[in-house]
C-alpha cells in the first residue's frame, strides 16, 4: 500500500513513457491491421482458390488478419490503462501538492508522513495574531482530502496492476482480445447526464411546473442508491444550493402555488433529496469532502429568500429527516450546529426558540413530511441520528468542544445531557395548527431509538436481529438513569414515551435480571439468573464487567419501568414484551417438553414467571395510579383509561419470532423484543397462537361506564395478573407435553404462583405525575 510520502514524490516519468511507447505501437498496429485487412485479407477473399487449399488458406489468412486486430485492441487497452493509471497517479499527487502548498494558508500544517497540525497553535499565537484560524471541520477536510488522494493513487495501482495481468491472458499463440473502457464509461455517462438533467430542473426552483417536479423526483427516485449520480448532483448543485432551493421552497410570500396545491409533490421531493444527498456524503472524494465542510460551515449563515432567511442549518436539517447520511458527517454536523446554538443563546442563557424562530413575518416552510414547519433544526437532525444508529451511539456517548479553537478551556458539553434536559425544546406549529413541543421530543426519542437498539428506529422488523452493542448499552444506562429518576421528565417531553416503551422492551432481558435481585442497590446479578443477555459460556454481550454485573441497580429498573408505563403506550409496550420474554425464558430455563422432571427442576421456571408477575404488578400499578391523577374517579375519561389498561395482551397475538427477537404487532408495531435464545421454542409459538382478551371486549361501551372506578380497577388489575401467567400457561401447553405433565405444570407452576402473593415484594414504586 502506498503511503502520503510515496504518492506525494512518486516519480511518474518512466509510467508516462511506458504510455508514449504503448501509443506508438497501437499506431504502428493500427497501419499493421489495415495492411492485414485490405492486403492479406482482402486478396485472399477475391482469390479464386479450388479444393482443399481453398478451406485451408483462407481460414489461416482470416485468422492471421484477426490476430492483427486482437492485438491492435490488446495494445490500446493496456495504453489506456497507462495512462488512465499515470493521470489517476498525477492527480493524486498533484492533489497532494495543492494540499500541502494552500495549507499554510488555511493555518494549517501537513508534515512529511501527512500529520495534519496547526501552523501556530492557538495557545503560541502573538496578541495581535491576524492570520488563519482554521476550525476543526477545515482540519478534517484536509485530512480527508489527504485520505482521498491516498486511496485514489492505491486504487489506480490495485485495478491498473490486475488489468494488466490480464491482458496478458493465458494463450501464450493468441492474443486475448480483451477491450477495456466500455461499460463503467458508458453507465457513468448516464449517470452524468441524468444528474445534469436534475441539476437542469433545479435551476427553475419554484418556478418548476408540477410536471418539471414530477419529472425530478422520478430522476432522483430512478438513482436514488446511484453513489456517481448522488455525487455529482450535489457538488453541481453546490453546498449552497440545495439550502437556497429548499429555502425558496418554503418562502410563503412569494406566489408560487407548489406548496398550496402539491405538497404530496414537495413531500416526495424532499424525501428524494434527502436520500440522495445521504448517498452522496458517504463518497470520501476530495470534492465531498469540501462539499461537507462547507455545508457545516454555512449552518450559520442566513439563507435570504424573498420573504424570509432561515440560517443554513434550519434548511439543511429538514433535508437530513429520510436516508442513511455518513456517520462522520452527522457527528461533525451535529457538533457544528449545537455549537451554533450555544453561540446564538449565548451559551444557553436564551431560550433556543430565540436562534432559530423568526421575530417578525412568516415562517419558513421548510418541512413537508408533517408534523412541524421545520424551524427547529435539531429535529431534522434527530431524524437523521435516527436512521443511523452508529451515528447516534457515538453522538449521545461523546461530547462537544464549544471551543475547538482553545485547547486550554476544556468547554465541553454532554449531548446527552443537553438534549434530554438542559435544552428547553421549542414549541412547532404542528399540522393541526397548534403549538407543541411534541416533534422536538419525538425525533429525540427516534434518535435514542436509535442509539440503544442498534437499529434506525423506523426499520422494517422483518430479518432483524438483536445487534446491541456495549455502546448502545452505555445509551441505554443513561436513558434508565435520566428517565427513571423523576417523572417529570417523561411527562414534560410529550411524545418522547412511545420510544421509551420501544427502549425498555428491547432491554427487558437485563431489566428482569436487575428486578430478580434481593438488593435495590446491589449491582451484581443473583448467582445463575436464568435472565439476562449472556452466551452458553456466560458471556455478555455488552462486555466482561456485565458476565455477572448488572445494567442497572433493581431500583432503577423499577422506578424506570414504573415511571414509562405511567404512560398509556410505555404501559402496553412493556406489558406485551415482558410477557412474551417471560414465555421465551420458560422455554430455555423450564424441563423440556416430553422430558422427565421432578419438582427440583422447576425451579428456575417458577422464578422466570414469578419475576414477569411482579413486573407486570409494578407496571399496572404505576399506570392505575397515573389515571387516578389525570382523572376524576368515576369519570367517562378515567373509566375508559382503566377498560384501555388490558388491550396489550393482543400485541403479542401473530407476532412474528426469529433470529432471537419477536417482532410486537397492533399497538406496538414495530417493536423488537428480544428472546431468550435463538431458536423459537415451544412456549413462544404456543402463547403467540393463544386467543386474548382484553375488558374493551369483555364490556361494551355503555356497560363499561355504568360500572364504578374502583370496581373496573381491581377486575383490570386481576385481568392483569391472570395475563402475566399467559407465559406458564403457554410453557404447560406447549407440543410434546403428556396430558398428565400438562395438568401436573398447570398445578405446580401456574397454580401456584397464582395462589402465592404475585408481587412478591413491596416496591417503593415512583409516584404519578401531577400535570399542571
Amino acid at each position: 500500500m502506498l503511503k502520503f510520502d510515496q504518492v506525494l514524490h512518486a516519480r511518474l516519468g518512466s509510467l508516462q513513457e511506458a504510455s508514449s511507447v504503448w501509443s506508438e505501437a497501437v499506431s504502428k498496429l493500427e497501419k499493421s491491421k489495415d495492411k492485414a485487412e485490405t492486403g492479406l485479407k482482402g486478396k485472399a477473399e477475391k482469390a479464386d482458390w479450388k479444393g482443399e487449399n481453398a478451406g485451408v488458406t483462407q481460414a489461416f489468412v482470416r485468422k492471421t488478419a484477426k490476430e492483427f486486430g486482437d492485438a491492435l485492441i490488446g495494445a490500446t487497452s493496456i495504453r489506456n490503462i497507462l495512462r488512465d493509471a499515470h493521470t489517476e497517479f498525477q492527480a493524486a499527487k498533484s492533489e497532494l501538492e495543492k494540499l500541502v502548498a494552500e495549507a499554510p494558508g488555511k493555518g494549517i500544517r501537513i508534515d512529511q508522513d501527512g500529520v495534519v497540525s496547526y501552523l501556530i497553535h492557538p495557545d503560541r499565537r502573538a496578541k495581535d495574531y491576524d492570520g488563519p484560524k482554521p476550525e476543526q471541520a477545515d482540519f478534517e477536510a484536509t485530512r480527508s482530502a489527504i485520505k482521498a488522494a491516498i486511496d485514489r493513487a492505491n486504487n489506480a495501482d490495485d485495478v491498473a496492476s490486475r488489468a494488466l495481468r490480464g491482458l496478458v491472458g493465458t494463450d501464450k499463440n493468441n492474443f486475448s482480445g480483451t477491450r477495456y473502457d466500455s461499460l463503467g464509461a458508458a453507465s457513468k455517462a448516464q449517470d452524468a447526464e441524468d444528474a445534469h438533467a436534475a441539476y437542469e430542473l433545479y435551476k427553475k426552483g419554484d418556478e418548476a411546473t408540477p410536471a418539471e417536479i414530477d419529472r425530478l423526483n422520478a430522476l432522483f427516485k430512478a438513482n436514488q442508491k446511484d453513489p456517481y449520480f448522488a455525487e455529482k448532483f450535489a457538488l453541481e448543485v453546490g453546498p449552497k444550493g440545495s439550502m437556497e432551493y429548499w429555502a425558496d421552497m418554503g418562502d410563503p410570500s412569494d406566489g408560487s402555488r407548489l406548496g398550496v396545491d402539491h405538497r404530496d409533490k414537495l413531500k416526495e421531493l424532499q424525501t428524494n433529496w434527502s436520500m440522495t444527498l445521504a448517498t452522496a456524503t458517504h463518497s470520501t472524494s476530495p470534492e465531498m469532502e469540501q462539499w461537507k465542510a462547507d455545508v457545516i460551515k454555512a449552518g450559520g449563515e442566513p439563507i435570504q429568500t424573498r420573504g424570509t432567511s432561515p440560517y443554513g442549518f434550519q434548511v439543511m436539517s429538514n433535508l437530513m429527516r429520510v436516508g442513511d447520511y455518513d456517520d462522520k458527517f452527522l457527528k461533525d454536523y451535529g457538533n457544528g450546529l449545537v455549537i451554533t446554538e450555544r453561540k446564538m443563546t449565548h451559551d444557553g442563557r436564551l431560550p433556543a426558540d430565540r436562534a432559530w424562530h423568526a421575530m417578525g413575518g412568516m415562517p419558513s416552510h421548510l418541512n413537508w413530511q408533517g408534523g412541524d414547519l421545520g424551524n427547529d433544526p435539531m429535529i431534522g437532525f434527530m431524524e437523521g441520528l435516527g436512521h443511523n444508529p452508529k451515528a447516534s451511539t457515538d453522538f449521545f456517548n461523546g461530547s462537544i468542544d464549544l471551543t475547538p479553537e482553545n485547547s486550554k478551556d476544556d468547554k465541553k458539553i454532554d449531548p446527552f445531557d443537553y438534549f434530554t434536559k438542559d435544552r428547553e425544546w421549542p414549541e412547532e406549529l404542528n399540522d393541526k395548527g397548534d403549538r407543541t413541543k411534541e416533534p422536538g421530543y419525538n425525533a429525540l426519542g427516534h434518535a435514542l431509538e436509535s442509539a440503544t437498539t442498534g437499529h434506525p428506529y423506523d426499520a422494517d422488523t422483518e430479518g432483524l436481529k438483536d445487534v446491541r452493542t456495549k455502546e448502545n448499552a452505555e445509551v441505554m444506562q443513561k436513558v434508565v438513569e435520566r428517565y427513571g429518576d423523576d417523572p417529570k421528565y417523561m411527562h414534560k417531553q410529550p411524545g418522547i414515551d412511545d420510544s421509551l416503551g420501544k427502549m425498555g422492551a428491547a432491554y427487558i432481558d437485563e431489566l428482569n435480571r436487575s428486578l430478580e435481585t434481593d438488593s435495590d442497590t446491589t449491582m451484581e446479578e443473583k448467582k445463575n439468573s436464568p435472565f439476562g443477555y449472556n452466551d452458553d459460556k456466560g458471556k455478555s454481550r455488552f462486555g466482561e464487567e456485565f458476565d455477572t454485573g448488572l445494567l442497572w441497580n433493581r431500583g432503577d429498573a423499577v422506578n424506570f419501568m414504573g415511571i414509562v408505563s405511567q404512560s398509556e403506550t410505555g404501559h402496553a409496550t412493556l406489558s406485551a414484551a415482558e410477557t412474551l420474554y417471560t414465555t421465551s425464558v420458560l422455554d430455555e430455563v423450564g424441563p423440556k417438553p416430553g422430558s422427565t422432571f421432578d419438582e427440583r427442576d422447576l425451579t428456575d421456571a417458577r422464578t422466570t414467571l414469578r419475576i414477569g408477575s411482579e413486573a407486570q404488578g409494578i407496571m399496572d400499578e404505576s399506570r392505575m395510579a397515573q389515571i387516578d391523577k389525570d382523572y376524576e374517579k368515576d369519570s367517562e375519561e378515567h373509566k375508559k383509561a382503566v377498560g384501555r389498561t388490558t388491550e396489550w395482551v393482543k400485541f403479542g397475538v401473530g407476532a412474528a419470532a426469529a433470529g432471537g427477537v419477536v417482532a410486537l404487532t397492533g399497538g406496538a408495531g414495530g417493536v423488537l423484543v428480544p428472546l431468550a435464545a435463538e431458536t423459537v421454542g415451544g412456549a413462544v409459538t404456543t402463547f403467540i397462537g393463544m386467543e386474548a382478551d382484553d375488558m374493551a371486549e369483555k364490556y361494551e361501551k355503555d356497560e363499561l361506564l355504568k360500572k364504578k372506578s374502583d370496581d373496573l380497577k381491581d377486575e383490570a388489575l386481576a385481568m392483569g395478573k391472570e395475563n402475566s401467567l399467559r407465559p406458564g400457561i403457554a410453557y404447560a401447553n406447549a407440543p410434546g407435553w403428556s396430558e398428565r405433565d400438562r395438568n401436573y405444570l398447570d398445578e405446580m407452576l401456574v397454580d401456584e404462583v397464582r395462589d402465592a402473593r404475585l408481587h412478591a415484594r413491596d416496591n417503593s414504586l415512583p409516584d404519578p405525575y401531577e400535570k399542571k
